[in-house]
């Protein structure tokens, strides 16, 4: 562990740390692009995953995937000493309840659950979507290889299973093949039931919905630009909860908008040479991804993307119109860049396996004062915590002051009212917790 030392001079002086953990660039060098490509290759050689394809072929079809990917599963928890829980998660979908569904299908989701040594109840997931589609999403006969959408999702997620496998975390991790993504986004819809069923405490869920394209069809190239899309505050929220931001701001500091500041920091700190772009919208403009369904329950998510699409390749028959070849083929992927987002979700997920849960019951004060008050409920196992706070137009956490191992502190010098702040619990390994948004207000 590397610990450096710094200190900040604003209103008032105080001293402050940052660290770097050696073991997130271990991560970072473990991801194999080489890997990478022969999974999509793979993928792309099942003809059709199409939801609702040959589910018995050994060849062909979704089903023929969803049993390679299981099996790749299996292997990777061989190799780990059987680390890997992986079991298929279903539910049925009829043609008489969905207008985009041709016949009545199981749709089947490919889990692999890494627990946790500490918190074996709190998740991190990592989700690539196991299913593609031709131009009509209802034929599920024409080859639809995928291979940017969405098998580049799918081929890394199973490559971060091979990476994180070789490491012992707090939290558990949960890599997870996601299926019916083009029908109605069914697959995470089943999953995050079945997460609330068992009550399972998730951290955030990192979509991945193609990550493998870096020429865009408004004609730029860029292999460092990536999106991470997240709403601005729960679906579920309350009227009370929605009332209170009137008056105490958070109009864009929500749960999963403090999960993509958390990949955004991660990125930035051990991938300088990446540009992570957050965008404040829950997905592409009026178009969906499988975070949602997770999201609509309450649960934190965000969806990890290339920055420019191309959509001759995406949803497209394979064919050739006025020299312009459609569909989405193996040799359109960019596999050096598929890395890169690969490895942008291994660290993400490593930094909060390993970090102890976010403090609870936080709350603020300081209204006509010069100085703002924090307070927050304890965490078992943090050694300190930080405090951070921004301009209220700036989309980071650009300040932060280390207080320690203390349930409330006070900033004095600063007006409550110029900045909006959080609260991050700290580990002993200097790994921290998403940072928590306040929900209470100190008299």
């Amino acid at each position: 562990m590397k610990k450096l030392i710094f200190c900040l001079l604003t209103i008032s002086s105080f001293c402050s740390f940052a660290q770097t953990d050696s073991k997130i660039y271990d991560i970072i060098d473990a991801v194999s692009a080489e890997r990478i490509k022969k999974d999509i290759k793979t993928l792309t050689e099942f003809g059709t995953r199409n939801t609702f394809s040959d589910t018995l072929s050994t060849t062909r079809g979704i089903g023929a995937a969803r049993r390679w990917i299981k099996a790749e599963f299996e292997n990777i928890s061989k190799d780990c000493n059987n680390c890997l829980s992986v079991f298929y998660q279903k539910d049925l979908v009829t043609k008489k309840e969905n207008r985009r569904v041709p016949h009545d299908a199981w749709i089947v989701n490919v889990v692999a659950m890494q627990k946790g040594t500490k918190y074996p109840n709190r998740y991190i997931i990592m989700s690539g979507d196991i299913d593609s589609r031709a131009s009509n999403t209802m034929d599920f006969t024409t080859d639809a290889p995928g291979a940017n959408d969405n098998a580049s999702g799918m081929a890394g997620t199973i490559e971060a299973a091979r990476v994180l496998s070789k490491h012992s975390f707090e939290n558990s991790i949960i890599y997870v093949g996601l299926s019916g993504e083009e029908q109605g986004l069914f697959g995470g819809a089943g999953l995050a039931k079945y997460a609330k069923e068992k009550g399972w405490d998730i951290i955030g869920v990192l979509n991945n919905d193609m990550i493998g394209n870096i020429t865009g069809v408004d004609g730029v190239i860029d292999n460092r630009a990536f999106r991470i899309f997240s709403e601005p505050v729960p679906a579920n929220e309350t009227d009370r909860q929605r009332n209170a931001r009137r008056f105490y701001g958070g109009e864009v500091d929500g749960i999963s908008r403090q999960l993509a500041r958390y990949t955004h920091k991660m990125t930035k700190t051990y991938m300088p040479e990446m540009n992570p772009m957050m965008i404040y919208r829950l997905d592409r403009f009026g178009r969906g991804g499988h975070h949602r369904p997770f999201n609509d329950l309450g649960f934190p998510g965000i969806r990890i993307m290339e920055a420019h699409e191309n959509y001759t390749q995406q949803h497209q028959n394979i064919r050739t119109e006025n020299g312009i070849a459609y569909g989405d083929t193996f040799e359109h992927v960019n596999f050096a860049y598929a890395k890169k987002l690969t490895a942008v979700n291994a660290i993400t997920m490593a930094g909060l396996a390993w970090a102890p849960p976010s403090p609870t019951n936080v709350g603020i004060g300081g209204g006509v004062q010069p100085a703002v008050k924090l307070r927050w409920d304890k965490v078992a196992g943090a050694k300190g915590y930080n405090i951070y706070w921004r301009d209220t137009t700036s989309p980071t956490w650009d300040h932060s002051r280390y207080v320690g191992d203390v349930s409330d502190f006070v900033l004095e010098g600063i007006v409550v009212d110029n900045f909006f702040f959080g609260v991050a619990a700290v580990g002993p390994n200097g790994h921290e917790s998403v940072v928590v948004f306040p929900s209470k207000i100190i008299r």
